[in-house]
């Protein structure tokens, strides 16, 4: 039984302020002494990092089509036990999921999965009366989500105020907050979206106290509160990253990378990794010369290489160490930023040369959700493994000849992607392992097999 109050932040687009508002929420209502559990609509990796450094937590994600809609209850129970108030980022707009699925893994299906209120964020700068029809089309358009309030973002003055709640006055909805056209808080971006946490260090804890005392200056933090106590019991069960290892088993160290250059991970992954009896290490190949003693296997997450290219290759020592662990046989699984890092070399720079492969940055997003199954054996799938992913990157790769893919993709279109190479697993495929937590158990095994 799940009986956290819980409340969604969404918005009608992307831009509308969303991110804004639901770190701010979080810091806000962290400051009053809450345990606070953030969480976020999709596949985002960035925005998990402040709302992390908001609440104290970890960021958690609640993605529908990476892990199934039956696990989206149990994922939030788990990342929300003990804590007094749960914050759901959403993803685009209210109503915007998975190209061509429908409703799924939009923020709306997150929300009734949930059974939570929404509070929905709206952009008010080049309208007045106009807000009431835009509130009201969302609100009406799916019964089942249940749209608490509404928080009006750039608001230009004190008239542009008393047009809007006068307008949304006949809406029957009421204003939870209204935020003051301002400069934008300090959240530079680039590429791929927003500069991470790990990135900017100082800068981003500033940034995340603005965003809190902004929004504690323009919202009703109790009126918000209110409504997310209105969220109904859910009756699912925590989901729990257990797996039994054989007693008396041995502990594999199974190194992570971190740092600036690698930041993209879910929680749940390393906990996947210790439940099957791993001891988890950080390590971070911008600074550390080798890897943590006795690593018996090796995770090279997603994040922004291509940003540490220079910092990353005059590291020699450690991609020395690197390839000879890969070329020794140990189990590397390598997602995205973890591929460019196992390539020859990333924009000219010589990086591990685990994979005869050499990769650059390309004007071209490759972006959106994948079907995949493994189609050759390695420490992290079986053949015949199905998985869903995400791709998210401006880097293509130029493989050699005669390599041997890791995953066959059937959406959106048929082809095959990745690199399997002894205990090599590398793609640019973004996975989430509580949906299978069996590669997470399969590569401990293969780590403990050495």
């Amino acid at each position: 039984m799940v009986n956290v109050p819980r409340l969604v932040i969404a918005a009608p687009a992307s831009g509308s302020g969303k991110t804004t508002v639901a770190t701010g929420l979080m810091a806000a209502f962290a400051a009053r002494g809450l345990a606070v559990s953030p969480h976020k609509v999709g596949p985002d990796y960035i925005d998990p990092g402040y709302h992390s450094l908001a609440t104290g937590r970890p960021g958690r994600n609640l993605d529908a089509y990476m892990c199934g809609t039956d696990l989206i209850a149990p994922l939030f129970a788990h990342g929300s036990a003990g804590c007094d108030l749960a914050v759901v980022e959403g993803v685009m707009g209210l109503y915007d999921g998975a190209s061509g699925q429908g409703e799924l893994a939009s923020t709306a299906q997150v929300a009734k999965l949930l059974r939570a209120p929404v509070a929905l964020v709206v952009d008010a700068s080049s309208q007045s009366r106009s807000v009431a029809a835009l509130v009201h089309g969302f609100a009406s358009w799916d019964p089942e989500v249940r749209i608490g309030g509404v928080i009006l973002n750039k608001v230009a003055s004190d008239r542009h105020e008393a047009l809007l709640r006068d307008a949304l006055d006949e809406s029957g909805l009421p204003v939870l907050g209204v935020l003051r056209r301002a400069p934008q808080v300090a959240t530079p971006s680039r590429h791929l979206g927003l500069v991470p946490v790990a990135e900017r260090q100082g800068d981003a804890v500033d940034a995340v106290r603005a965003m809190g005392e902004r929004v504690l200056a323009g919202c009703d933090l109790d009126a918000l509160m209110a409504l997310a106590r209105s969220a109904p019991a859910l009756a699912d069960e925590a989901w729990e990253p257990a797996y039994a290892p054989e007693p008396g088993a041995m502990k594999p160290v199974v190194a992570v990378a971190g740092g600036a250059a690698f930041t993209f991970a879910y929680a749940e992954h390393a906990e996947l990794l210790t439940a099957a009896g791993a001891e988890v290490v950080v390590f971070d190949p911008l600074r550390d010369e080798k890897l943590p003693t006795g690593t018996a296997g090796l995770v090279i997450g997603g994040g922004f290489p291509e940003m540490y290219a220079p910092e990353l290759s005059a590291n020699e020592p450690l991609r020395r160490a690197v390839t000879e662990l890969a070329v020794g046989g140990a189990p590397v699984a390598a997602e995205c930023a973890g591929l460019l890092y196992l390539a020859r070399e990333l924009d000219g720079k010589p990086m591990c040369g685990v994979l005869d492969a050499e990769a650059r940055m390309s004007e071209r997003l490759t972006l959106g959700y994948r079907q995949a199954v493994a189609v050759s054996d390695s420490p992290l799938a079986a053949a015949g493994t199905r998985m869903r992913g995400h791709e998210f990157h401006r880097t293509v790769l130029e493989p050699g000849a005669g390599t041997t893919p890791a995953w066959g993709m059937h959406q959106p279109e048929r082809r095959v992607e990745g690199y399997v190479q002894r205990g090599v697993h590398a793609s640019y495929l973004h996975t989430h392992w509580a949906a299978t937590p069996s590669v997470a158990h399969r590569f401990v095994e293969h780590c403990r097999a050495r």
